[in-house]
């Protein structure tokens, strides 16, 4: 079967004149078997997350009001869309009368669980895909009975041979008999058949999980841009798209905050050799991008991702010289408190770090002063310079540093990978950075 899997962002199904966009862009790939995987209406999510915080608060009639104004929404919405079917607003109605039952048991606690929470997030792709396949007139499919994970609740871990076999059963029947279904991004279900979340920007991650489990010809994600661009435009109003790219290049610039595409929707694509192709809602034959198996982009720098809210955790042992075991005593000490670490720099006496300034800093810092002097760098972001052609190519590193010449950097990370170099600078000075990076390698030596 010639199948693709299209999934449309939060903002592709935001409002009933997006939904009937996305039924214009589904009908553009009649000939082919489609997966249409969708985000929950935009900022539902966050809806949904502040229901939770407002029970465990004790405040249920905050929750009561979010709740109110959801229901409202997906029922103009399905008004709008000319939606007249019964059924529909009443499995809306469902699903949130769920919600308040949940949220009603976390005000009586006070306790709010993660995997209450996920059963909570859950909601809100499981009312836009009903409103999605209602208007597309197509089977709905559960994404919980197919997308199997383990039981890490808010960041769930799937399990692609149960996936696979879960495909198999309840996907694949579906596709032979129809040429069109919706599912839904993000959620799925661990085996004690608990709701599950991906994590937030998780669709894209189902997306392509679905693909590979399905064998598909190609992933596309719709969003609200033309494609990964060469920096954010909001920053660099000239970025343009990038046409072409590794998945070495797009998973680091996904990882570095790329926020178009999830760092971990490259991965099951590149394992089943998948093309995947980013694409704008809004301008559906406009530029996209495409990752391809065995493509490049050919060169040295082929974009400026930029992630703020970086800290540096600076480490200084003087007896640290010719010891064995420190950097495993030092790392088992993230280990433990669950913390990610980003890059690393070491001398012969310290050791530097970042992460992310939302982990535990202040618990992490008494754990560290076991082993040495702790010194803790807070609003910092990291920049980083990603291409296939950045170790080959020597220029590389005067380019960078004569473009950021005058600003302090506090750490620089490269030979970890063949196509990231790295900067860590103040968060105040880090638009600058993104743009003085941006006029070197895409406008003075273009011009040139």
């Amino acid at each position: 079967m010639n199948i693709v899997v299209m999934k449309f962002g939060g903002t592709s199904v935001g409002s009933a004149e997006s939904i009937r966009d996305v039924a214009h862009i589904v009908d553009l790939r009649k000939g082919f078997k489609r997966i249409v995987v969708v985000s929950a209406l935009a900022g539902v999510t966050n809806s949904l997350f502040e229901i939770a915080a407002a029970a465990k608060g004790h405040n249920l009639g905050r929750a009561e009001q979010i709740l109110e104004a959801l229901e409202k929404r997906h029922a103009d919405t399905a008004t709008e869309l000319g939606i007249e079917a019964p059924q529909v607003m009443a499995a809306i109605h469902e699903i949130l009368e769920n919600v308040h039952k949940l949220a009603r048991g976390v005000d009586l606690l006070g306790e709010l669980s993660p995997r209450t929470m996920d059963e909570i997030a859950s909601a809100g792709e499981r009312m836009s895909s009903i409103l999605v396949a209602s208007f597309l007139r197509c089977p709905l499919l559960d994404a919980r009975t197919v997308m199997k994970t383990d039981s890490h609740f808010g960041s769930a871990r799937p399990k692609m041979p149960a996936i696979k076999k879960a495909a198999a059963l309840q996907l694949e029947p579906l596709l032979q008999s129809g040429d069109l279904i919706v599912t839904q991004g993000y959620i799925g279900s661990d085996d004690a058949g608990d709701t599950t979340t991906l994590g937030r920007g998780g669709s894209d991650f189902s997306a392509g999980i679905l693909g590979a489990a399905v064998g598909v010809s190609e992933i596309e994600i719709w969003t609200d841009v033309e494609g990964i661009l060469t920096a954010d435009p909001r920053i660099v109003p000239s970025a343009r798209t990038v046409e072409i790219l590794s998945y070495d290049e797009a998973a680091e610039l996904a990882s570095y905050g790329a926020k178009v595409l999830h760092p971990a929707t490259v991965r099951p694509a590149l394992d089943a050799g998948i093309p995947v192709t980013i694409r704008s809602t809004f301008k559906p034959d406009g530029k996209h991008s495409t990752i391809s198996p065995g493509q490049s982009s050919g060169r040295p720098c082929v974009a400026i991702a930029m992630r703020r809210n970086v800290a540096i955790v600076s480490i200084t042992q003087e007896t640290m010289t010719e010891q064995a075991g420190f950097l495993a005593r030092l790392f088992d000490v993230f280990g433990r408190r669950g913390i990610s670490v980003d890059l690393v720099s070491t001398s012969e006496i310290s050791v530097s770090v970042s992460l992310d300034a939302g982990a535990p800093l202040d618990a992490l810092g008494q754990d560290l002063a076991k082993l040495g002097t702790v010194s803790i760098a807070k609003d910092r972001a990291v920049i980083a310079v990603v291409g296939d052609l950045l170790r080959k190519t020597p220029e590389v590193l005067k380019t960078s540093f004569d473009a950021i010449d005058h600003i302090p950097v506090d750490l620089i990370s490269m030979g970890a990978n063949a196509v990231n170099l790295s900067f860590i600078v103040q968060e105040k000075d880090a638009e600058r950075v993104v743009r003085n990076l941006h006029e070197a390698f895409f406008e003075k030596s273009e011009n040139a």
